[in-house]
């Protein structure tokens, strides 16, 4: 059984109605060829194009609710093709780098947002995404477990291996950057180590910092045939809608029998993979002072202060410190942040929270 993926490797217009009109058009073409899944490169939405103004990032940025999103899940289901449709996702406090992934009925089955953003350049003005996802695909002829990664979340091996323990054959990749040889090869390496197909689409040459050569790794690298090419696919620089074929039965029977993948994985021994306690890092707290009675009439009242919650992550700290304010007027909350393996005694700023003698009367 095999599925067909179409490579949308087009250049983008001047605003999101143009980019509307010339992905519709592209979309179109790809089931034309019979494609299954049409996929477009990074950021399809605004073309890749990242003001660091904040009020004109804003300005460009688009809800999954929004007009643009909503006319692709129409299409998906008028052309009977599944859609991987790329965006600026509106998102506070930063944008998102997202895409969506709707069925051949239009049916949206996964979001993925950008992990690894390109932090070190124009991507400092989004925020990253939290996790990775897979989605069953029904394709018609039959079903694939599919995930995404966009472009620089290649380079991390941890993205497509937690996408293949949670079950991916199939990784979409969204990119906007040049395809040269170790970036090619970066994507040859998960696809080898995950036993999995990565399929990447760019933009073609003449867009900035972009060079084209979509391609598609099936993540076979021998059979019974010996050692093999898992590259089955690259296109040229040029702007085209492209159409290749994985094999799925091949990639599943490389699973069955392979040593690669999960197989002979020690997860136990990777702890520091997953020690985030770092000497860089911080840890935020919320802390909660209130007055409590006790149940004896004659018993004076008492302060208390608790950490009442507590993350690695800035925005959820904010979100849970505003639930709670508004949750419990009538006590006293605030934030603190602390590097990990301190003595709080020994801070400039001790975690506390004051409690006046009016408060416990």
């Amino acid at each position: 059984m095999n599925i067909r993926i179409g490579f949308l490797q087009i250049h983008p217009g001047t605003d999101i109605e143009e980019n509307l009109a010339l992905g519709k058009k592209a979309c179109a073409e790809a089931k034309e060829k019979g494609a299954d899944i049409a996929l477009f490169p990074e950021m399809w939405s605004d073309g890749y194009r990242l003001p660091q103004d904040k009020a004109e990032l804003k300005k460009l940025a688009i809800s999954k609710n929004s007009f643009f999103l909503e006319e692709f899940r129409a299409l998906a289901a008028e052309l009977q093709m599944a859609i991987g449709i790329t965006f600026l996702e509106a998102n506070d406090p930063k944008p998102l780098n997202s895409v969506i992934i709707f069925d051949k009925d239009g049916k949206e089955i996964l979001h993925y947002s950008k992990v690894h953003t390109c932090a070190f350049d124009l991507e400092k003005v989004l925020s990253g995404g939290d996790d990775y996802y897979t989605a069953e695909l029904d394709f018609g002829r039959g079903t694939v477990k599919i995930g995404s990664m966009i472009c620089f979340d290649r380079e991390f091996p941890e993205s497509a291996r937690i996408l293949m323990i949670k079950g991916a054959e199939l990784i979409l990749a969204p990119n906007a950057c040049p395809m040269e040889i170790n970036r090619l090869s970066a994507i040859r390496t998960r696809a080898y180590e995950n036993m999995v197909a990565v399929a990447t689409c760019n933009y073609p040459e003449g867009h900035p910092d972009c060079n084209g050569h979509s391609t598609l790794f099936d993540g076979v690298p021998w059979n019974e045939d010996g050692v093999r090419d898992m590259c089955v696919f690259e296109a040229s620089g040029e702007s085209g809608v492209y159409v290749a074929e994985l094999d799925l039965d091949s990639l599943r029977a490389h699973r069955r029998n392979d040593i690669m993948g999960d197989k002979y994985r020690r997860p136990d021994k990777y702890g520091i993979l997953a020690d985030v306690g770092s000497k860089n890092e911080k840890v935020n707290m919320i802390l909660c002072g209130e007055v409590v009675e006790k149940d004896d009439a004659d018993a004076e009242k008492v302060g208390v202060v608790s950490v009442v919650y507590v993350s690695s992550d800035e925005l959820k700290i904010k979100e849970k410190l505003d639930e709670l304010q508004k949750s419990n007027p009538d006590k006293f909350y605030m934030e603190y942040t602390t590097p990990f393996d301190a003595n709080l005694t020994e801070l400039e700023h001790y975690p506390s929270i004051e409690v006046s003698k009016e408060d416990l009367q």
